[in-house]
């Protein structure tokens, strides 16, 4: 059977054109340059990822785009058996992995599926990508929400109980437990709702409790089979927390000085009259002692003498909080 429709309305009856013995159905397309007014171009590489995207979305499914347009004739087919799992492992296939295998987890709540991957790698940034209904959320949404909310928690508590963090010791932040992460979060709803112009951030409010719930306890089993991989997931974390909190000090450090106390010179210095730096010569001399003899000789308008501590900081192995607390290295900087 054939038949043709032009913006929703056929053009003609449904028409019998021949026999076979094959079930399904074959769709033309052509773009109508009245209603597309931007093109009616097809860009190969544009479509040929969103099907690749496609394909991970859906395992097992068999998805073949093919350009025939002459001189630019090329085919791709893309088979995925391990979906999602298989994505994370193609978007980390030029990383060093943190864990071999992608983490994966699968569950239904209330007639909505929740699927999720996740694997670490030595990177120190993010790529979380959210999916309803294989419909892209650039914009994330509740469950992308859920997820980050529950893996978070999560990781947090595996620690506290198995005696890696001290007593002490505050929380991973949502930003440590991310670093490094590679993860996709598929949902199937029976009634999404978009917010925003694009239509692309999920809005359910039970989306994001469910894919924390079922999200959480997935994970929180993975993690109590597999002490290896959870170890080095959270010492990824630690890491990551460490960096952050020795920039923290190391910024709080600058922000303690005002502009009056960042213009006044070191205590030591025995500075030159002149104010000309094409002129002026600064020795950084080794102790009080040498500093006293340069003193003695120097021309006072060009010359300027600062006595240093003789063994000082090895700035290339210490962490930025402690160069910039340490009082040579705050002398010569200053």
């Amino acid at each position: 059977h054939y038949q043709a429709y032009e913006r929703g309305v056929p053009v003609a009856d449904l028409e019998v054109i021949g026999d076979t013995d094959k079930t399904g159905t074959i769709t033309h397309f052509v773009p109508d340059p009245e209603i597309f007014k931007e093109t009616t171009v097809y860009d190969y590489d544009l479509l040929s990822n969103r099907v690749r995207e496609l394909a991970f979305l859906t395992k097992g499914v068999n998805i073949t785009i093919e350009d025939k347009r002459e001189g630019q004739e090329r085919k791709n087919e893309y088979h995925y058996e391990g979906g999602i799992k298989s994505y994370v492992e193609y978007l980390n296939r030029s990383k060093e992995v943190v864990h071999e295998e992608p983490i994966y987890i699968e569950g239904e709540k209330d007639g909505i599926t929740v699927e999720v991957a996740l694997q670490y790698n030595d990177s120190y940034t993010s790529n979380i990508y959210s999916f309803t209904n294989n419909i892209n959320t650039y914009e994330g949404g509740t469950h992308e929400a859920g997820f980050k909310t529950g893996l978070t928690r999560v990781i947090n508590d595996y620690a506290r109980r198995k005696g890696i963090f001290k007593e002490n010791d505050p929380n991973l932040s949502g930003d440590d437990v991310r670093e490094g992460l590679t993860a996709i979060i598929s949902i199937k709803h029976p009634d999404p709702q978009f917010e925003g112009q694009t239509k692309t951030k999920l809005g359910n409010s039970e989306a994001r409790t469910i894919t924390d719930t079922l999200f959480s306890s997935a994970l929180e089993t993975f993690l109590l089979e597999n002490p290896d991989s959870a170890r080095k997931i959270v010492e990824k974390g630690l890491m990551a927390a460490r960096a952050r909190m020795a920039a923290k000090k190391a910024r709080e450090l600058t922000r303690r000085k005002s502009a009056l106390e960042i213009s006044n010179l070191p205590g030591k210095l025995a500075d030159c009259s002149s104010k000309d730096p094409s002129i002026s010569e600064l020795y950084i001399v080794e102790g009080d002692s040498a500093g006293g003899s340069a003193k003695q000789g120097r021309d006072r308008h060009f010359q300027a003498i600062l006595p240093l501590r003789g063994k000082i900081l090895n700035v290339e192995k210490a962490r930025l909080d402690k160069i910039l607390s340490n009082n040579e290295v705050r002398s010569m900087i200053t």
